[in-house]
């Protein structure tokens, strides 16, 4: 049984977040602000965190840095604020998705599944290889240059897709279908910011790019 931490300050969203997911098969943790929920990230070692943005004692955006200093589990952020800025920043920081209140908790629930499912890796096992990068997605492990890249799952898909066929330019919007799914309704433009990860965590060897087609979309070249 996979285990999901739910961070929110709101006792009540909280709480329908938590059964709709125990309903779909989940364990669920709950913690109601900042220091509890990444004290739990630690001890409980969950399969996937969905984190508010606005959380007493500390905020979403400092929970997210630290955890992403310790861990690659994939995070979904939720924010009741709708400026594009905040989005961008927890993406920026890592997270893997995001949802803005009030939510469907049955889509929260469709976007937990679909980013663990993602997590899990494909059956049977397969191999991109592109130059000096390898990319395994039975366990969802990447390699460059003979070291191991950290990803979180959403880059990790991004990264596979570039990979998988060099040279050719994939639309944001594709790339988004790729990551979540034809059926994920997304800011297209969070797109730049998990390549700006991407590009920072490649920039090591100078063996492999994410190179930006202006007007069009991103291709992978090596």
């Amino acid at each position: 049984m996979k285990k999901v931490l739910v961070v929110d300050d709101e006792p009540k969203l909280a709480a329908i977040a938590r059964d709709y997911l125990v309903a779909a098969g989940y364990s669920v943790i709950v913690a109601p602000d900042g220091p509890e929920g990444l004290a739990l990230a630690r001890k409980e070692r969950p399969d996937l965190i969905v984190l508010d943005l606005m959380l007493p004692g500390m905020d979403g955006l400092d929970v997210c840095r630290e955890i992403r200093r310790e861990s690659n589990v994939p995070i979904v952020m939720l924010t009741a604020r709708v400026e594009e800025t905040d989005k961008l920043i927890g993406l920026e920081l890592g997270a893997d998705d995001y949802l803005t209140k009030p939510f469907s908790p049955r889509e929260l629930v469709a976007r937990v599944r679909v980013i663990l499912r993602r997590a899990a890796g494909g059956d049977p096992p397969e191999l991109i290889r592109a130059g000096a990068l390898t990319l395994d997605r039975s366990r969802y492990q990447a390699q460059l240059s003979g070291r191991s890249m950290d990803l979180t799952p959403t880059e990790f898909e991004i990264l596979a897709t570039l990979a998988a066929q060099p040279g050719r330019i994939f639309s944001r919007d594709q790339l988004l279908n790729a990551a979540h799914g034809l059926s994920f309704d997304g800011y297209e433009r969070a797109i730049d910011w998990h390549i700006r990860n991407l590009r920072r965590k490649l920039e090591a060897d100078d063996v492999a790019h994410i190179v930006t087609v202006h007007g069009v979309g991103y291709k992978y070249v090596v």
